[in-house]
């Protein structure tokens, strides 16, 4: 019987065991959000929040058949059930190497360059670990002149598109660059996987080959965990969350060294852990999601975030704790691998919709919504309440074989977590008027307007969703 893993060292040795590579053909696959009804419902992608699949299809529809049970458990094992059928394709991203533990970017950075002779790295930042902190001076130092080409550290929050613009042209007027390293959360990691894309874009225009591939090296000082996707968002001068996805930018190395973390705002690193929260959650009920790895290392990750969370609040310099945050962060969605192809569900979506446009972090936007969503979820469909209700155990607690009830049990918990870290918040706090809630609701349902659907379902789909919002205020 599969039981949930307690011990941080589970949660690390079952990321050294699973660390793999493939060879994929480059192709572009442009980020978009996903509203799930749930797993054995269609999904529809968001065309209006964020570029998709196949431009100008407004709204389209595909179906994807679940592999999960077709009615809810009421089981009250331990253990999550088992999908019915068992099948899939699992597809691994492109992680060459995952260091982890004190001094690790010390100790490693200089043996993960591709040519230890001649390579030149470029780092991507933002100003407050530039300027605040010793990080990236010493990190320069590492690398020496000899491989130190420069660094941009003007990143902003939700990677505004002309900072990205202007690290581009830099990097593009050094053609002995071949690595990146992006130092920071989410904005400058994205901002770096964004920055290898358009290099090999430009490079392919200009008939150098098959385009430039430089490698990209990410060492996070977040829980946001950027550094496990392969795709990359910023947004458009208009404010709207944008991006793209290939599997080639995605890091080849990740260093978790608690020295990054240390200088990081309490809070941030705090509600970024609920971000990584939300990854294990929506990992469960993701139509796309294998068994294993992806389902089952994201629950005993969040059973970690659950454990560690409140450890680091109590003692933030503690470098265990720390590094295993970072560890259990990677799990929450690091082993989603290239099934995911866009957004994860509706917190998510709901991110996208709150954070670049009112200046929300995506830490607080999980903080606000991730379990209030769990809630609506386990209403909409059977199958997403016996996936919330599976990870009850991973709480310490036992299912009482009511799916629902356990569902709302997984989602007061979430927000027990919120409020213990010091968290909690509203979108009144946040200075959201409630003349935004149609506006909000339209971002996380793909446009969709109140009393204009054909759509019953749509209408019900809408009606949910701002009834959720409301609640947020």
């Amino acid at each position: 019987m599969l039981r949930p893993l307690r011990a941080a060292t589970d949660l690390r040795n079952s990321i050294q065991r699973s660390i793999v590579r493939i060879n994929t053909t480059p192709q572009l696959i442009h980020h978009h959000s996903l509203f799930f009804t749930g797993p054995k419902s269609p999904v529809a992608l968001n065309h209006r929040l964020i570029p998709a699949i196949h431009p100008g299809c407004a709204r389209s529809v595909h179906t994807h058949t679940s592999t999960m049970a077709s009615s809810a458990s009421s089981s009250t094992t331990s253990s999550p059930a088992l999908p019915h059928p068992l099948t899939g394709l699992y597809q691994p991203n492109q992680l060459k190497g995952l260091y982890y533990g004190p001094d690790a970017v010390k100790k490693h950075i200089l043996s993960v360059l591709p040519n230890s002779e001649t390579s030149k790295a470029f780092i991507v930042t933002g100003r407050s670990l530039a300027t605040k902190t010793i990080l990236i001076q010493e990190l320069e130092e590492l690398l020496t002149a000899k491989h130190h080409a420069g660094t941009f550290s003007e990143i902003k929050e939700h990677a505004p598109v002309a900072q990205l613009d202007e690290a581009t042209a830099q990097v593009e007027r050094d053609s002995t660059i071949d690595t990146i390293i992006s130092v920071g959360g989410g904005s400058p990691i994205d901002s770096a996987k964004a920055i290898v894309y358009r290099v090999h874009e430009k490079t392919s225009e200009t008939g150098q080959g098959k385009g430039k591939w430089l490698r990209h090296i990410a060492i996070p000082t977040t829980l946001s965990a950027a550094e496990c996707t392969a795709m990359a968002g910023y947004t458009k001068s208009d404010g709207v969350k944008t991006g793209l996805a290939h599997p080639n930018i995605y890091p080849s190395y990740i260093f978790y060294d608690p020295k990054f973390g240390l200088h990081t705002p309490q809070s941030l690193f705090l509600s970024t852990g609920i971000r990584a929260l939300d990854h294990a959650v929506e990992t469960q009920y993701h139509p796309l999601a294998t068994w294993i790895p992806a389902r089952l290392v994201s629950l005993n990750a969040l059973a970690e975030l659950f454990r560690l969370l409140p450890k680091y609040k109590a003692d933030p310099t503690n470098e265990d704790v720390i590094t295993g945050l970072f560890l259990a962060a990677y799990g929450s969605l690091g082993f989603f691998g290239q099934n995911l192809k866009g957004g994860l569900g509706l917190s998510h979506t709901l991110g996208y919709a709150l954070g670049s446009p009112y200046g929300i972090p995506h830490g607080i936007t999980s903080c606000l919504t991730l379990g209030h969503v769990v809630k609506l979820k386990a209403r909409q469909d059977k199958a997403n309440a016996e996936a919330i209700a599976a990870i009850l155990p991973y709480l310490g607690e036992s299912r009482s074989g009511d799916d629902v009830k356990d569902a709302d049990r997984v989602g007061d918990r979430i927000l027990g977590l919120v409020d213990d870290l010091g968290l909690k918040t509203t979108l009144t706090e946040k200075g959201v008027g409630r003349d935004q809630i149609d506006i909000i609701c339209q971002r996380a349902t793909g446009g969709l307007i109140p009393g204009k659907e054909q759509s019953q379902q749509d209408e019900e789909t809408l009606k949910s969703v701002k009834k959720l919002v409301e609640g947020l205020y």
